[in-house]
């Protein structure tokens, strides 16, 4: 008898679960891809993501997400790869060489999800707290043989069809060797070329772009709202054209603050980018046919967590090095076709399951 009772309430127990991740899953199994919000979090590893949810009481948006899996991050020459690779990687699904942005190691070069999203006549947009011609979103629009080359980066987005753009970098379109400048050629372009987004409203006239900082933006403790904000801005506008949209949010600055090894900034950083991640995972639970990935290029600063609290908010970290580091990354999901990216894959495998969901 106590057998039977026991199967019972274990048959219960069982069918709640699969009952409330039903309830959960309901949009995912039936709705088709219309929108995609990419986030990657430079440098940003599990341990990473563990601190702040520590230093954050227990909890972030992340959480939200409702399926998990993991992402070997190597290059095609190094069992650790740079944001360049990795970014190359996430963006158009081919290994490439370190240093390499959108192209193959054979110097080949190849198309990211963003651009065929163009070609397919979808809304695209990048958003970083770097300059926009750094690593992770120059792999989505340009083609060059070194991340370096952030003039020749920032030249080819004239030509990318990009409609949307939020990040750093002014001085590699207006203080160039060449001494063109290539934001008035976006103006020329149409492109509305602004370099604030405070007094900003939601949704601007496409196309649209916001330099908004010569190099780099500022760190997360002094630049404020600005990636939320930004993410907000970049979502209501892209919706606005009604004809589906891709947008790739970078939280930049994770990473620099593990090549510093500092917990603080690491954390700072996390949060803002979780911020961030409210803003998307928010719009997709309204709008019931948008898919949020969110994963990393790398991890950096080989970061462990010793010791901490949920109710004290602290943690404490040792980093084993000022570099990146080759363990998986995490992968989180939220909408139409989450399920698709659990178990453990290469990081090539995410775009190219992004690019079947929208048809391409």
């Amino acid at each position: 008898m106590k057998k039977i009772l026991f199967l019972f309430f274990a048959i219960l127990i069982l069918a709640g679960c699969a009952n409330k991740q039903c309830d959960k899953d309901v949009c995912n199994k039936s709705s088709k891809v219309k929108n995609v919000i990419f986030m990657i979090g430079d440098g940003m590893g599990l341990n990473q993501v563990y601190a702040g949810m520590t230093a954050n009481g227990g909890h972030l948006n992340i959480e939200r997400c409702t399926h998990t899996g993991l992402a070997k991050t190597y290059s095609a020459n190094s069992y650790i790869t740079d944001s360049a690779a990795g970014g190359t990687a996430l963006a158009s699904g081919n290994k490439t060489n370190n240093g390499m942005i959108g192209m193959n190691a054979d110097s080949v070069a190849v198309k990211s999800i963003l651009e065929m999203a163009e070609e397919a006549g979808m809304a695209t947009g990048l958003v970083a707290t770097v300059r926009i011609t750094h690593a992770t979103p120059a792999a989505f629009y340009a083609h060059q043989i070194n991340r370096g080359m952030y003039e020749e980066i920032a030249a080819e987005m004239l030509t990318s069809g990009v409609d949307f753009f939020v990040g750093g970098g002014r001085n590699n379109f207006e203080v160039r060797k060449d001494s063109l400048n290539y934001s008035d050629s976006l103006r020329n372009a149409n492109y509305d070329i602004v370099y604030s987004i405070d007094l900003i409203e939601a949704p601007v006239l496409l196309p649209f772009g916001a330099l908004c900082a010569d190099g780099d933006m500022p760190k997360a403790s002094e630049r404020g709202d600005f990636l939320p904000k930004a993410v907000d801005l970049a979502i209501k506008s892209l919706d606005a054209r009604g004809e589906g949209f891709f947008l790739m949010v970078e939280g930049s600055q994770i990473d620099y603050q593990g090549h510093g090894n500092s917990t603080e900034g690491v954390i700072d950083e996390v949060l803002d980018f979780d911020r961030a991640i409210k803003v998307a995972l928010d719009f997709a639970e309204r709008n019931g046919n948008t898919l949020v990935v969110i994963t990393a290029d790398h991890e950096t600063g080989g970061m462990t967590i010793m010791n901490g609290s949920y109710v004290d908010s602290t943690v404490v970290v040792q980093f084993n090095t000022g570099g990146h580091t080759g363990t998986m990354v995490p992968i989180y999901s939220y909408g139409p076709q989450c399920a698709k990216f659990t178990g453990i894959m290469e990081n090539t495998e995410i775009p190219f399951r992004i690019k079947s969901f929208l048809g391409f």
